[in-house]
């Protein structure tokens, strides 16, 4: 077999590019909110969600009625998905820790662990809007100890959020939740209106028109990151089962026609019954349309020598959701490097992790990978820098402080360095290194 991959299947290159139409079109809603509120938001409101509604803010009788809606069992799933995503962010920041140290003598440095004041997270609607989601982005900023969190989601027909998406808001620990979708959701957080507080950072999946959004707000706030439609990529060898496999392609298939599912086999055998497989299963499908016009728009299929060669493409996607369905997949998972989630053999499949299991599902898509993880604890951490000297660390590392400064021209800063040298020993040194000093020394 020729050592290149070899596509089977092959899709158009995808980006995180925003059509221009829909950039001039998110500037305007944008500008709308900042400069109108409320009224801007319901004005927008009106016009993408044909509803109207005078108070923005979800009110505590709307929480309850969307959990009495629900059945009991509907109230279990959800609070099982929130308390196991709690479960492994508790466990991942609790790994995580500040320092202080003393580096030289009289020269204190660490660093401390913060979280933003307040956090904004935006909850899709859409084809299918996601129950998990608010657990993914709402509890990483509650186990932080993020002082305010506002959660915006669009309306239903009603004017109220869906019932099941409300209540895992709530649960997941919501302080404010507020009726408004898309762009202008997320200028209102951006902007703050006279309902909807600012925030210092938003984090949330969305179309694009919510990724526009927070690439043009982002430097007057904070962001997760920038997001496409949902992709995975499977890796599969002679071990694998074509039917598991076109399964777990055809559940990121249907989630939207702009999806990304690819093969990487070393069997061009098991990639053609894979195929096959996933021909047949689309006919079984609910959600047929949706997934086969991603398919075949999207699909690909790669045929390559070894596992080491797929895991060389792999990386090359930084694709959001990486499944190895091996027997052994540990054989590789130290060479995987870009992805959003690993996971991890036959039964990890990309729906636990979505769903139920505990890690996060707003993950980084059209490779951010190479260079950016999801949503985690850290996500709404600030890692602070700190310093403590006293005059004798202040004295020793005022001539090399002094000495840049001059190199730079930057004389006040070299004056309040030398205000610092107070010992012989640092005014040798810094005749060593030939600094010109602009204050008196004082004899």
């Amino acid at each position: 077999m020729d050592a290149d991959p070899h596509y089977l299947k092959e899709a158009e290159d995808a980006s995180l590019e925003i059509p221009r139409d829909v950039t001039d079109s998110v500037l305007d809603i944008v500008e709308t909110v900042r400069d109108r509120g409320d009224e801007g938001v319901r004005e927008l409101t009106r016009k993408f969600d044909d509803v109207e509604r005078e108070n923005l803010r979800v009110s505590d009788a709307e929480i309850e009625a969307a959990s009495e809606e629900l059945t009991d069992a509907e109230r279990r799933a959800i609070d099982n998905t929130v308390e196991n995503v709690r479960e492994f962010h508790e466990e991942q920041f609790s790994h995580l820790e500040g320092f202080e140290r003393e580096f030289e003598p009289g020269i204190t440095l660490g660093t401390r662990l913060v979280p933003v004041q307040s956090a904004g997270v935006y909850v899709p609607g859409g084809r299918h809007p996601l129950v998990a989601a608010p657990a993914m982005t709402i509890v990483p900023a509650r186990v932080v100890g993020v002082d305010r969190i506002v959660a915006c989601a669009p309306p239903q027909a009603d004017g109220g959020v869906q019932p099941a998406q409300l209540y895992a808001m709530d649960r997941a620990g919501a302080d404010e939740i507020y009726v408004a979708g898309g762009a202008q959701a997320i200028a209102a957080m951006a902007h703050g209106t006279e309902t909807i507080p600012a925030v210092n950072k938003i984090t949330g999946p969305g179309n694009v028109y919510v990724t526009e959004a927070k690439r043009q707000v982002f430097g007057r706030v904070g962001i997760d990151f920038l997001a496409g439609p949902s992709e995975v990529l499977a890796i599969a060898d002679e071990t694998s089962d074509p039917a598991l496999v076109a399964t777990d392609l055809l559940a990121q298939a249907e989630h939207d026609p702009r999806s990304r599912p690819i093969l990487v086999a070393t069997d061009r055998s098991v990639a053609e019954a894979v195929v096959d497989e996933l021909e047949a299963q689309l006919l079984e499908l609910r959600t047929e349309e949706t997934a086969r016009e991603c398919w075949e728009t999207n699909g690909e299929v790669v045929v390559v020598e070894d596992l080491s060669a797929a895991a060389t493409v792999a990386n090359d996607y930084a694709i959001e959701h990486l499944q190895v369905m091996i027997d052994d997949p540990r054989r590789i998972a130290a060479d995987l490097h870009s992805y959003g989630s690993l996971f991890l053999g036959h039964y990890s499949p990309v729906v636990f992790g979505d769903k139920a299991v505990g890690t996060n599902h707003t993950l980084p898509t059209l490779g951010v990978a190479a260079y950016s993880g999801g949503i985690n604890v850290t996500t709404y951490l600030k890692v602070l820098t700190q310093q403590e000297l006293t005059a004798e660390g202040a004295d020793s590392i005022a001539p090399w402080a002094a000495r840049i400064c001059e190199l730079e021209g930057t004389h006040a800063h070299q004056r309040s360095a030398e205000a610092r040298m107070i010992s012989d020993e640092a005014h040798d040194l810094a005749d060593e290194l030939n600094l010109t000093q602009v204050l008196q020394r004082e004899e």
